[in-house]
């Protein structure tokens, strides 16, 4: 069996070794500590954040996000449907209620227009949602200006869930930072890793520091440990954050890197016909985070579940994309408005392996693999 080749393996290197190594010297190991200091400021400098706080994770991120923006029971959140749970999650946390906005084709993230006809016709009835929830995917912004605009008009707070878009742009503006407040993931598959980890950044200093006390059980300033509210237990650990340093420092290769795996798939696969990759808009940066495309099974002679099987076959890991939240039988039964395109997408989207530390060897293996399966079905 050939070794395997991973959808989006870590990427590490010396720097965050070294990182690591001066928090075991100095025996900052709990969380808290010197790196995550620096980790905060570091990065929000990097996309040009008033304030950063680390995390544990980007859905933790999320949920201190939404809950200082006063979601709760009761309340109703728009948020784009194509994504993973982990979006959504946070807002059924507070006993909220998602509200599913389908994609448009350009950036396959929400739809402006269809966001814009929601508020219109809550605010006729009277159910102007706590918040909007947008998705910038696999590595790509939605159209943000419109997106704003349209909430501005209402007063409903936009909180960007750039968990998969760090490194990308929209017209000179860095994703997850426009909105009431942004989140970031550096989960093991991430452009970037702290192996888990996340952040949250806001222009509103009062949401971070509140977020801040959230995130450490909510303690009091107190000799004694005093709660005068619920807290969690969230934060990110000094080791973690240093490796996010050293994989901070990175950042731009590792765009390189994954741009440069989607032009070689883009070429390798120009000429195949019913393949068509995720476009990039016309606003910003893609990061190509993931290569992802889509795979019409007439024109092609197979479906994106045959390519897929015969990837994995060839011990290749592969995905589909995302299947919508509004498909998933947990959030069964909630608003939406839209859907057919995030369906189509799911049906016959496909992420490709996209590490920053693939070899054309095994960028070649991929090729040949989606290439042979559509000479096994005869066309």
């Amino acid at each position: 069996m050939p070794q395997r080749i991973y959808l989006s393996s870590p990427h590490l290197g010396p720097l965050e070794r070294g990182y690591v190594d001066e928090a075991f010297a100095s025996n900052w190991i709990a969380p808290l500590g010197p790196h995550v200091d620096a980790f905060q400021a570091e990065f929000a400098r990097c996309v040009g954040a008033p304030h950063a706080l680390a995390l544990s994770s980007g859905t933790a991120a999320l949920h201190l996000a939404l809950q200082r923006l006063g979601v709760s029971p009761g309340d109703e959140v728009l948020v784009s449907t194509l994504t993973f749970s982990a979006t959504v999650n946070p807002i059924r946390y507070l006993g909220a209620a998602p509200v599913f906005i389908d994609s448009e084709r350009t950036s396959w993230n929400m739809d402006p227009s269809l966001l814009r006809e929601e508020l219109e016709a809550r605010a006729r009835s009277g159910r102007l949602p706590r918040a909007v929830v947008v998705v910038h995917l696999y590595g790509q912004s939605a159209d943000m200006d419109p997106i704003l605009a349209a909430c501005e008009r209402y007063g409903v707070p936009v909180v960007e869930d750039a968990a998969e878009a760090l490194g990308s742009t929209y017209k000179g503006r860095i994703p997850g930072t426009m909105g009431h407040a942004g989140i970031y993931s550096f989960n093991g598959n991430k452009i970037i890793t702290t192996s888990g980890g996340g952040m949250l950044v806001s222009p509103d200093e009062s949401l971070i520091q509140h977020a801040l006390k959230l995130a450490t059980q909510a303690r009091d300033p107190a000799p004694h440990y005093q709660h005068s509210e619920i807290g969690y237990n969230y934060r990110l650990s000094n080791v973690l954050a240093a490796i996010g340093r050293g994989q901070l420092r990175v950042l731009e290769d590792r765009v390189a890197a994954r741009r440069r795996n989607f032009e070689f798939y883009a070429r390798a696969l120009a000429e195949v016909p019913g393949i068509s990759f995720m476009p990039e808009a016309p606003w910003g940066r893609h990061t190509r985070w993931l290569t992802t495309l889509t795979i019409d099974p007439v024109r092609f002679g197979a479906d994106r579940e045959a390519v897929r099987l015969a990837l994995e076959r060839e011990n290749i890991e592969a995905r589909p994309v995302w299947k919508p939240m509004h498909l998933q039988p947990v959030f069964a039964g909630f608003e939406r408005r839209g859907g057919a395109v995030a369906e189509e997408l799911f049906q016959n989207g496909l992420c490709l392996p996209s590490g920053s530390n693939l070899t054309l060897d095994d960028l070649a293996r991929v090729v040949e693999v989606v290439r042979g399966t559509r000479r096994r079905r005869g066309t």
